[in-house]
């Protein structure tokens, strides 16, 4: 299937190119007039498409487990073999001191949270990402760049200081926060490429407005930030770039838009409430990682491709890992259209119609995760197939190993195993293809899922 993949890029770029003109007003996100400057930024969005996308996609999800079979590996021996120091209060009540090992178990969080000096050493943190956005850097090329006023009043030459005026910029930026903020978006923020926004250090909340749009854009890391309520944006006049500003449509009120997005890692975010879609990831988006996120209160958590028509989300390759679905969900967790998607290590506690979904023979692969199912009795199944009949899914690849059921819940399968890379070149030497941590170990390894409150001159 992948070489397959391959062979029809020709085919696909020529296909897409040629539509550009005539595609319907939503498949252009929101872009208002498409002028010459949106028609090569989504030309060059499409050849990183290609470029991103991996023909041997069991190197990554073996990459990944067995990287998370390391660090928690790790992490159990330090934590059988530490000493606890004991003292005697004047009351005479013992109490416990652990030594100050830090407990970070899954692959990505062991990687820089145990550092004390990670304030001075934020771009290690580029060192750390798994999965298909494992080749993602954000800013860590270019310098850091402080955030010290939370308003979003010029949407047309936004002021230095601010957010957004730190996303339009065209180098690379790694962007921090002064303090603590509120951040009420007026319209949707359109970050280019290249950028970090890093939260860590501050509690920074994007809420009661627009949410975050990244469109025909490459190397983007979200990191460390509340998302919440998140509500449509008017349109008109936005700022996009350094040098360009455009009209735009209205928004969805989507918290965080991918429109044919490449390497992105969305890390330690908490999100509640959006108007449409928590994370959507459509037209060509790829080589994305959402990792150790908190999700609650909403309908429609996360949509991988937006129609039946962009056959250019064949190239979709993204990991879902270590993230907490929580209270108030219903369904989406994700929904798939087209691609490869490797859910792995996640803790679902709620959902009420159903947890994972999706058409268009996407290839789903559930490693190692917990799903609690509801209450409900029609709602047990965690797997969705829509709009289409069983003579036709039977053959889509979805795939549960080591998952965990929990109050009747149940994993369909159809396809058969690594069909999606039939003869995959493993980086890895034989001893080291260790298969994914199992369900069970679930609540150890998202246990510090959503923003995290890191405090500077110590462990995160």
């Amino acid at each position: 299937m992948a070489a397959a993949f391959l062979n029809i890029y020709g085919y696909v770029f020529v296909f897409f190119l040629s539509f550009i003109a005539t595609f319907p007003p939503e498949s252009r996100a929101h872009v208002a007039v498409f002028d010459n400057y949106w028609t090569q930024r989504q030309t060059d969005a499409l050849r990183q498409t290609m470029n991103s996308y991996d023909p041997n996609p069991l190197n990554v999800t073996d990459h990944f487990n067995h990287h998370v079979s390391l660090a928690m590996d790790a992490t159990e021996s330090n934590n059988g073999t530490r000493r606890e120091l004991t003292q005697v209060r004047k009351s005479g009540r013992k109490i416990h001191k652990s030594s100050g090992k830090c407990l970070a178990y899954n692959a990505i969080d062991k990687c820089w949270r145990c550092d004390r000096n990670w304030a001075k050493n934020r771009k290690k943190l580029t060192d750390c990402v798994l999965g298909f956005g494992r080749k993602t850097t954000g800013g860590k090329d270019g310098p850091i760049y402080v955030v010290n006023d939370a308003s979003d009043n010029d949407l047309v030459n936004p002021k230095p200081g601010t957010l957004r005026y730190a996303v339009t910029r065209d180098g690379p930026l790694w962007i921090i926060f002064a303090r603590s903020m509120i951040i009420k978006l007026q319209q949707e923020l359109m970050i280019t490429s290249d950028k970090t926004i890093d939260g860590r250090g501050a509690r920074i909340y994007i809420m009661e407005g627009a949410g975050l749009t990244l469109q025909y854009v490459n190397n983007v890391i979200i990191h460390n930030i509340y998302v919440k309520h998140i509500v449509p944006g008017n349109g008109g006049l936005i700022r996009d770039s350094e040098h360009h500003l455009g009209l735009r449509t209205k928004s969805d009120g989507d918290g965080i838009s991918l429109f044919g997005a490449t390497n992105v890692w969305i890390d330690h975010v908490s999100m509640t409430r959006c108007a449409d879609g928590m994370i959507d990831a459509i037209q060509g988006s790829t080589a994305v990682t959402i990792s150790n996120s908190h999700f609650t209160d909403h309908q429609e958590v996360m949509l991988f491709g937006a129609r039946d028509e962009d056959v250019i989300d064949k190239k979709m390759q993204i990991t879902v890992a270590f993230n907490h679905f929580g209270k108030r969900l219903e369904q989406r967790m994700p929904r798939c259209r087209f691609g490869l998607i490797h859910v792995v290590n996640n803790d679902y506690t709620h959902w009420e119609m159903y947890a994972i979904g999706g058409n268009m023979n996407p290839t789903i692969i559930s490693q190692g995760n917990r799903f609690i199912a509801p209450p409900n009795e029609q709602a047990k199944q965690i797997t969705k197939r829509e709009y289409t009949p069983f003579i036709e899914w039977k053959s889509w690849n979805w795939q549960s190993e080591g998952d965990y059921f929990l109050n009747g819940a149940y994993f369909v399968q159809s396809g058969k195993a690594n069909a999606w890379s039939p003869k995959p070149v493993n980086p890895l030497p034989n001893k080291f293809r260790i298969r994914p941590k199992p369900g069970t170990m679930v609540r150890k390894l998202t246990m510090d899922a959503g923003a995290l409150g890191c405090k500077h001159g110590k462990a995160c």
